[in-house]
């Protein structure tokens, strides 16, 4: 048996019709109808008033263009005789006759059964007919019209330009706008190839038809299908950008959509042949053809984004990566799949780019390798990041990343014979050893602070002029709720419930965790907001049932108010709002001189971002004393350990307060003890820290009583008669409170009758501690009066967290007057 060599030509006219065989049943007979589709006139028409490929009209009664170019609702020319009168009123403009202006098609001549399209509009008469008219002097056209010697003329045929739709108007081969397209061409080129010429040349545009005529039979059935899908989708698609991509499918002459360079293409088209040409794509693909190509379509498997492999030039670990992205994408979950995983193998093409240049093989003989390779990889890392060319951190989740995806590929087989990795040494592998030590996180600074807080919300306002309400809506609950962006931009339209107490309750999906339907309380004020957004989508969607709208729904691509808008793209939005922002100055540390001093300066804009403000819906619910167990069930979090890193109060925000606080510290005789506004070194916090003890209404640093945890008071706690006692603005409320409680308790002793005098008079508190705690206090609120705005905000937002920290911290380090401090080696010399 003598096998026959298929060609290749023939065998890709065979793939041709079998792939135009598929999208052509793929078609639905419903959308055909609704673009007035024919194949044997291969026209598209664009339905006048349809929500994704609708168009308006111009209001001028008689004038059938669009009214794209024009805000008030007319086309170009009628826009322009508007403007020309004087901007008249519109109701009274529209009714006027259109009595100029181009004319939009073609129809055949007024003489009954010509078959000769007319020469003009106004005229209405074939070339022929019209010379006719002439000849008998231009007599009435209904005179003309019914003269018995106006017969009818047969037609000359089709134009001979492949994608018009016109008949000739003469002898020639074109109709009469080709005709006048021809002539042109070849005065520029005399040598014109004119069967090219005739195959590549656009149809004449006419409003909303499109003709797809002289496009190969696959080309066609590739822009109907996208087209079908795209509309489908949700997306709008014009006809003006619609048409001028079809004239560039057929200039160029490709026998497929994959066959075309769009790169030259304006921004709109080529948007939109990305779209078609992956629909059409899509349809002929599935996971297993997808899996051979080095740059996956995930829309394949149900996702979206793409992964590529290109940047690992060794074939056995390409291909054992695409086994390992292939076995993990299914156990993935969330819109984040793509740079998730896109992530993991970027970190393998750093191991893949190490072997290529360190090895004179290249890395491409697995068993060749060894625990060397490894090695120079760790080598390189490092050398790269003390180029800059990575972080620290880089370094390290590289590391990790390529250590467990190394781990997994073993432990898939992929290592076995007939594997990708066969012949693999079993030392080529990262062990716990060689990753460096993680850069240690500090907690302190992910929230935002007040200040910035208040100068983020008192900008809201102007979020509306600039991205519309939904956008607003989304950074008052990022801010009310510290959800997730995505858990934000993903609620249902009905997502405000009430508790039993008839409170508001949002419930929102978890997607991170994947729970769903969770409960969080919500003030009255962020419930308000909803229900506000709640009637404007219902007013955008009025015909659609509740429980299928978004509360953020999509503007593009969203017909029916299914699709909500995406995370990345609010985030966006985001950043430009707070780039755009004025600067914000706080109080910061800085060194100068060796030592630490407090200054003014502007907030880095880059630490403020949408999931900053989880952050900070912690940090306020921490510093409001809600308890961790509380937290972890406001912030949905399945650890306890996860919830303390948000709720800890960190060091550096603690040290803030202090220093604000130390500001208004007195001593017994309420006299200032620090008056400049400093901040204090690590070691001298530590060092007061240790030199005191805390009493109820301030610090103790007499030595004895240090020495014995506060319980060795030489003087029995009478703490306002002593030079080792000092306070500060943060206790002046507990200092009230005790300045009340003396004064009752010596009233209700002074009318006490039944003790002896001598107990009587030691209980009863003495005037000079009386007047010493009220000098002290009134001492307090006058300097304090005498602050400016700004500063009795600071102190005051200090003294809330001081206050609060204080609770739960004993010994907070704040600045006291100077102790010797308890030696746990007495044998030392001092």
């Amino acid at each position: 048996m003598t096998l026959v060599a298929v060609a290749p030509s023939i065998r890709e006219n065979r793939d041709d019709e079998r792939a135009e065989e598929r999208l052509r049943k793929a078609l639905d007979p419903n959308f055909l109808g609704l673009m007035r589709w024919n194949d044997d006139h291969q026209v598209l028409y664009f339905p006048q008033g349809h929500q994704q490929l609708g168009w308006d009209a111009c209001l001028v009664v008689g004038c059938h263009k669009d009214s794209r170019f024009s805000r008030v609702g007319l086309c170009q020319a009628c826009h322009n005789r508007w403007k020309r009168s004087g901007e008249a009123p519109l109701e009274e403009f529209r009714v006027l006759s259109k009595t100029a202006g181009r004319a939009i098609g073609v129809s055949l001549c007024a003489v009954t059964d010509c078959e000769r399209p007319w020469k003009t509009k106004a005229a209405k008469l074939c070339t022929a007919h019209h010379w006719q008219w002439q000849r008998a002097g231009r007599q009435a056209l209904r005179d003309f019209l019914a003269s018995d010697g106006v017969v009818p003329f047969p037609g000359f045929g089709p134009c001979s330009v492949a994608a018009c739709t016109r008949d000739r108007h003469g002898r020639g081969h074109y109709c009469h706008q080709h005709d006048q397209r021809f002539a042109r061409a070849v005065r520029a080129n005399p040598g014109l190839d004119v069967e090219q010429w005739r195959r590549r040349q656009g149809a004449i545009a006419e409003n909303e038809e499109v003709s797809l005529r002289g496009l190969p039979a696959r080309v066609v059935a590739e822009l109907l299908y996208g087209l079908q899908q795209r509309t489908q989708a949700g997306a709008k698609t014009r006809y003006w950008i619609f048409r001028p991509l079809c004239d560039r499918l057929r200039e160029a002459e490709v026998a497929r959509l994959d066959d075309f360079d769009s790169r030259n293409l304006p921004a709109g088209p080529q948007r939109l042949f990305a779209v078609l040409r992956r629909e059409s794509a899509l349809l002929h693909s599935n996971p297993d053809l997808e899996r051979r190509k080095d740059v996956w379509d995930l829309n394949v498997f149900g996702l979206s984004g793409t992964l590529k492999f290109a940047v690992i030039s060794q074939r056995w670990l390409r291909e054992a990566v695409k086994r390992w992205a292939a076995d993990d994408l299914p156990t993935r979950r969330g819109n984040r799949i793509a740079g998730v995983v896109q992530t993991r193998i970027n970190a393998l093409g750093r191991l893949s780019q190490s072997l290529r240049l360190q090895r004179d093989d290249g890395g491409d003989y697995p068993s060749a390798l060894s625990r060397d390779d490894i090695t120079s990889f760790c080598n390189r890392m490092a050398f790269l990041m003390n180029r800059g060319e990575i972080t620290e951190n880089q370094r390290l989740v590289t590391l990790r990343m390529v250590r467990n995806l190394l781990l997994a590929m073993r432990g898939m087989g992929l290592a076995r014979s007939g594997q990708p990795l066969t012949g693999l040494p079993d030392d080529f592998h990262l062990q716990a050893g060689d990753m460096p030590d993680a850069p240690e996180k500090s907690e302190a600074g992910k929230d935002l602070p007040t200040e910035v807080m208040r100068h983020i919300c008192d900008h809201l306002p102007g979020v509306t002029k600039l991205f519309g309400h939904d956008i607003r809506v989304a950074f008052e609950l990022f801010i009310d709720t510290g959800r997730r962006a995505d858990e934000v931009c993903q609620l249902q339209l009905e997502c405000l419930d009430r508790d039993g107490e008839g409170k508001p309750v949002l419930i929102y999906n978890n997607s991170k965790g994947n729970r769903q339907r969770r409960r969080l309380p919500i003030p009255a004020a962020t419930a308000a907001t909803i229900v506000a957004q709640q009637e404007r989508v219902r007013a955008r969607f009025p015909n659609v049932p509740p429980e299928k709208l978004k509360l953020l729904p999509s503007p593009v691509m969203n017909p029916n108010g299914h699709k909500a808008i995406t995370a990345e793209w609010v985030t966006s939005r985001h950043r430009d709002w707070i780039d755009h922002l004025p600067d914000i100055t706080v109080q910061t540390h800085v060194e100068e001189h060796g030592k630490a001093v407090t200054k003014m300066l502007p907030f880095e804009k880059g630490r403020i971002h949408p999931h900053a403000y989880r952050h900070t819906y912690a940090q306020r619910h921490a510093d409001a004393g809600v308890d961790v167990t509380v937290l972890k069930e406001l912030m949905d979090h399945e650890m306890l350990s996860t919830t303390q890193g948000y709720y800890r109060v960190g060091e550096t925000r603690r040290r803030e307060a202090i220093d604000r606080v130390t500001t208004m510290q007195f001593d017994r005789h309420g006299s200032r003890v620090w008056r400049n506004v400093q901040a204090l070194l690590d070691d001298e916090h530590a060092r007061r820290a240790v030199g005191e003890v805390a009493v109820p209404y301030g610090g103790c640093s007499e030595p004895s009583n240090v020495a014995a945890s506060g319980q060795d008071c030489p003087i029995r706690f009478r703490c306002i008669g002593c030079g080792h006692f000092s306070t500060d603005i943060s206790y002046l409320p507990d200092l009230e409170r005790y300045l009340a409680d003396l004064l009752r308790h010596r009233e209700r002793l002074t009318a006490t009758i039944n003790a002896d005098e001598w107990a009587r008079n030691e209980a009863i508190p003495s005037d000079d501690e009386i007047t010493r705690i009220r000098r002290l206090i009134d001492r307090m609120k006058a300097d304090f009066a005498d602050l400016t705005s700004d500063e009795k905000a600071q102190i005051n937002d200090a003294v809330t967290l001081v206050r609060r920290a204080r609770r739960g911290v004993i010994g907070l380090g704040l600045p006291r007057v100077r102790q010797p401090l308890p030696d746990v080696r007495p044998e030392r010399a001092a």
